[in-house]
Formats: C-alpha cells, sequence, structure tokens
C-alpha cells in the first residue's frame, strides 16, 4: 500500500487524521511510538532546526533532502509542505515530481509569492487566484498514479478578507485540488464556515499560540475536517527542554539535576532502532 493509499484509509475511518509536525527521522519516530497514524513534515520546523526563520530560506534540494530522512524513518504517512511550489510553474512541476518520488502520501502548496512568510506572520503577499490555479493544474499533470494528494492552501484570510479566502478556495478545488487548506482562521465562526462552505476534503492548522483558536478533535470531526496538522508544538517542547538541559550542563557541569526528564541510554537506542542494524552484520 502506498503512503497516499494508507492516509486514504485513515480518512475514511472518518475520525480526523491528526498529524503532529515532525522536522527530522528522530522526531518522526517519536510520533509514530506516540500512536499516530500519520505524520506532517512542517517547513517551518524543517526551516527552524536549520536555525532559520521560516521565510522561504532553505531551497527545493535542502526540503527534500531532509524529507527523504523523515519518509525513511517512518512507515507512517507523510504529509509534506511544498511552500509555494518553489517558485513559478517549472519549479512547482519539479516540486511535484520530487514529492511523489519521495514516496510523501501528500503535499500542499500555497498561495503566497516566494519566498513565503509563515502563516500566522502578518505582511504576507499573495500571488493571483488565476496563477495559482495554473500552478494546481500543473502540479497535478505532473502527478502520476499511485499519487500523493495535492492540497491547495490559501493565506487569503489575512490579506484579502474571509470571504475572498472562500473565493479562492472554491477556484482551487475546481483547478483540481484534493484538499482545500484556508490557512489561519481567526474566530470558531470562520472555522464552522470553512468546514460549511469550502469546497471538497479540508485541512486545518491547530497550534497553541498562533492566530487561530484550538477547537477540541470531537468538534473538528463533528464539523468535517479531514486532516488535523498540529505543526510547531513538538519543536517547541524540545526547545524548552533543550533550554534546561544547557542550563542545568551550565550550572553543574552535567545534566543530573533533570535526570528524570532524560529518556534513558536505552530508551534511546531502542527508539533509533540500534539493535536491528546492528544485527545485519550477524552472520
Amino acid at each position: 500500500m502506498t503512503q497516499a493509499r494508507a492516509l486514504l484509509k485513515l480518512i475514511d475511518n472518518g475520525a480526523p487524521v491528526m498529524a503532529p509536525g515532525v522536522f527530522d527521522g528522530l522526531s518522526a519516530r517519536l510520533a509514530a511510538r506516540a500512536g499516530f497514524g500519520a505524520v506532517y513534515a512542517s517547513g517551518g520546523a524543517i526551516a527552524r532546526s536549520a536555525g532559520l526563520p521560516d521565510l522561504g530560506i532553505l531551497d527545493l534540494s535542502e526540503v527534500v533532502d531532509r524529507l527523504a530522512k523523515i519518509v525513511d524513518a517512518t512507515d507512517l504517512p507523510v504529509i509534506a509542505d511544498a511552500d509555494t511550489g518553489f517558485g513559478g510553474s517549472a519549479n512547482v512541476q519539479r516540486t511535484a515530481r520530487l514529492f511523489a518520488r519521495l514516496g510523501v502520501a501528500a503535499f500542499h502548496i500555497e498561495d503566497q509569492q516566494f519566498p513565503k512568510r509563515c502563516g500566522h506572520l502578518d505582511d504576507k503577499i499573495l500571488i493571483a487566484p488565476a496563477e495559482m490555479a495554473h500552478k494546481i493544474r500543473i502540479a497535478k499533470d505532473a502527478l502520476r498514479d499511485p499519487a500523493p494528494l495535492l492540497i491547495a492552501r490559501t493565506d487569503a484570510i489575512a490579506v484579502e478578507g474571509f470571504d475572498r479566502a472562500l473565493e479562492r478556495a472554491a477556484l482551487y478545488h475546481e483547478a483540481g485540488a484534493d484538499m482545500i487548506f484556508v490557512e489561519a482562521p481567526e474566530t470558531v465562526e470562520q472555522i464552522e464556515r470553512i468546514a460549511a462552505e469550502a469546497p471538497g476534503l479540508k485541512l486545518i492548522n491547530m497550534f497553541v499560540g498562533g492566530k487561530t483558536p484550538l477547537v477540541a478533535a470531537d468538534r473538528l470531526k463533528a464539523l468535517g475536517y479531514t486532516i488535523v496538522i498540529i505543526p510547531s508544538d513538538l519543536q517547541r517542547a524540545a526547545i524548552r527542554a533543550m533550554q534546561r538541559a544547557l542550563q542545568a550542563i551550565l550550572k553543574s557541569g552535567d545534566s543530573s539535576e533533570m535526570s528524570a526528564d532524560l529518556a534513558s541510554f536505552q530508551e534511546r537506542e531502542q527508539i533509533v532502532d540500534t539493535a536491528r542494524y546492528l544485527a545485519l552484520d550477524e552472520v
């Protein structure tokens, strides 16, 4: 079963697919061990893992390299962030082909100008709706069965207003997008209207501290959302944990004061499957 078909099977089960944001092979393995059915390879988290902001600074080859490690580290369906497709029509075509070759289950492209900004930052600039619809058609034409799902994201709420965002969503669905992602709704009413008025399957972004109010998973299910991504919370938790460990080491030369919060040596090796790799040398 391809990852795309595995994701569709999860969708057919009825509950929203909860996909935590991962940014490397280790975080992908942790999500699988925790019991999730899919992961979201967050472009913002991947950028920040390189010490860079989510401003479209990483190039396509850098993102593909990290995505390959994530896909290789887990059997879970990977939903990937393709930013704007990394440029114009030719770039979108190449991006779609490369992402499909990696084996991702789905990926989204967005209607911001390249380079883009994090969806919850201000002062975003959009391309024309017709240009984005053309990008969607280019991406769909580049994919061959069994193909990953193509998700069209619009950032129009903060730029053109909510009604225009819904208009863009309808246009992108008509252009061939398999799923719609209206980024950064600012009220529960907007979340409800997207569910009711945007066509086709729908993805929503939920994380603590963003512009979008948090809505419980059972409510999102009742509204009809298909996928819920939580892009940044794992990385933010890791940042805080690393800060605490660094302060402990700076203070006393080791991290023994927070040993209860550290994975054991044995657990760490289990997570990365050391025993399996060592067994390959056995004859």
